[in-house]
């Protein structure tokens, strides 16, 4: 085949991308051309190995490490943004935790204009996309699949104190859940995990590995796009830049963005696609206009209490760990169990803030490990044995955008998620901090715990909380919004309800960029449906097209 024309050119080879190149080619007439920024990583053991992403956060070759601007209400920090730069995106360096939200998620996507993306309807891709080893309940069964690319397995290590934060949830009053993706989120429970025999299941490993043989399916790394080719009000190709040359290939049926929530608008807009102001601002020529372009965008903010023990029952660096380090090699290259299968977030619940709320509104996490500054920081774990437990607020109201540095595609995107902006955020917080000492005050926990690190024992008032969390808190990893899918009357709607691009043709976006609202929960599995669902749709609209002619 010519390599320079494709029928399909999909931008950016994560979460989203991998499933839309093994779906796309799976029709042996469609060729299709998966490009990727950064490497492989099929060979890296840190990927490969679940406990490894702990590394992996601090690793420039498969991280993009951004950062965003300094934020106001968070007393002008720059929070860290990290990114997965590699096949399969940030779903090879995340903590593969198996979470998708609530049917109320969806519904309210649907609510907002966006037809098609109900519970209801959006049900059979979650299910298409996974393998659901662990056993379920009867009435928890029927929102899972056996037999997709994505295996979820049950945890094959947990710590004494993820199995004390199961029981000391109950002893504060809070429910179990028998599964938060089956049919009552609400309540506590053991993390499932993305997994295959003790390995991560990333989105590379699950939709890549078996695609990979097949001849109508090309896979570039270290190919970086530059932007979109347009012909009128069509897009015809990309640009993009490999071993220091730059490279153009054309797309006959349609170009697909997949870079996420922060490169996929910043591609838009390096092509000049987005609100004029911003085009004009760093020089480059408006080629369509749409507003909506990089606005809306949405994280999920966490603040992590910390935990000294006296047991020593989890995971640290500190020297007397050495020998556990050892054993736990050799169970993992051996037997495929053990510490080092562990994803670090080993347990969890999804709660409410208020007795009053009419849904979980939060999430819950515990780790066996000391971690601050998302694990960049670990002289807490190399000082001794604790655990940490973080909460994230479900629904942040709070919005922000993304922009341009300058002109170059090769400066990170200008990330500026305006955290805190919406007070009621900050409130949302300082009762999750609240929580999560109720939690750590109950009985089961009190064999281990030695004192609280941070916030520490001094930090009481609802106006020290605030504060503290103005200076502490943390992003969550879930950014989501900036190529906001909803109908053309919405100014700020980026994609329509098929994730074509409005006003354009042959252009789509797939990926966390076209969520409307964030879901109350992690978003890679939500992705893979997203990438699942834009597949089906590109096909059906393929063969439309194909019927008419």
């Amino acid at each position: 085949m010519n390599s320079n024309e494709w029928d399909y050119i999909i931008v950016g080879g994560g979460s989203a991308g991998s499933v839309l190149a093994n779906r796309l080619s799976e029709q042996a007439s469609n060729r299709v051309l998966l490009l990727e920024a950064g490497p492989s990583g099929r060979w890296n053991p840190l990927v490969a190995i679940p406990a490894g992403t702990v590394a992996l956060m601090r690793n420039r070759r498969y991280n993009w490490l951004f950062e965003t601007e300094p934020q106001p209400e968070l007393a002008n920090r720059r929070l860290f943004q990290p990114r997965g730069r590699c096949l399969g995106g940030s779903s090879s360096i995340n903590m593969a935790v198996n979470t998708r939200g609530q049917p109320w998620d969806y519904d309210e996507w649907e609510r907002l204009g966006n037809p098609g993306w109900g519970f209801a309807d959006v049900l059979p891709f979650f299910k298409k996309s996974e393998n659901f080893e662990p056993a379920s309940l009867p009435a928890d069964a029927l929102f899972h699949g056996k037999g997709g690319p994505l295996n979820v397995a049950e945890r094959r290590w947990t710590s004494d104190y993820g199995l004390a934060f199961l029981e000391a949830c109950t002893q504060a009053g809070l429910p179990r859940s028998s599964d938060p993706n089956g049919a009552d989120q609400e309540g506590a429970c053991l993390q499932r995990t993305y997994q295959k025999g003790g390995r991560r299941c990333s989105n590379a490993r699950a939709y890549l590995e078996p695609a990979r043989g097949r001849e109508n399916l090309h896979i570039v790394t270290g190919a970086h796009v530059t932007r979109v080719l347009l012909e009128g009000d069509r897009a015809v190709g990309v640009e993009y830049r490999y071993n220091g040359e730059l490279c153009q290939v054309r797309a006959s049926a349609e170009v697909i963005l997949s870079g996420g929530a922060f490169q996929s608008p910043q591609l838009l807009l390096l092509s000049g696609i987005g609100p004029r102001a911003e085009l004009e601002k760093h020089g480059i020529e408006v080629r369509h206009e749409l507003e909506g372009v990089g606005q809306n965008l949405q994280d999920h903010l966490a603040v992590v209490v910390n935990m000294r023990t006296h047991t020593r029952k989890g995971i640290s660096l500190h020297p007397s760990s050495l020998f556990q380090s050892i054993k736990s090699l050799v169970q993992f290259i051996f037997c495929r169990r053990g510490m080092l299968t562990s994803n670090v977030i080993e347990a969890g619940a999804f709660v409410r803030t208020l007795p009053q709320d009419s849904l979980p509104n939060m999430q819950l996490h515990c780790a066996p490990i000391l971690y601050r500054d998302h694990g960049r920081d670990m002289k807490l774990s190399a000082s001794g044995y604790g655990y940490s437990m973080a909460i994230n607020d479900g629904r942040p109201l709070s919005r922000g955008r993304i922009g341009l540095r300058s002109s170059d595609p090769f400066a990170p995107p200008l990330i500026d998620p305006n955290y805190l902006s919406n007070p009621r955020d900050l409130q949302q917080l300082v009762l999750g901090i609240k929580l999560i000492r109720k939690i750590i005050a109950q009985p089961a926990f009190a064999a281990h715990n030695k004192c609280e690190v941070y916030p520490g024992p001094e930090v009481q008032s609802d106006e020290q909380l605030a504060d503290w969390v103005r200076q502490n808190v943390e992003t969550a990893y879930h950014p989501v919004g900036s190529c906001k899918m909803g109908p053309a009357s919405d100014a700020m709607a980026v994609v329509d309800a098929r994730l074509r691009v409005h006003g354009l043709k042959g252009l789509r976006v797939i990926d966390a960029s076209i969520m409307p609202t964030l879901v109350n929960g992690n978003t890679n599995q939500p992705v893979t449906m997203i990438g699942e669902k834009g597949a089906s749709m590109i096909l059906e609209d393929s063969a439309a097209q194909e019927a008419s002619r």
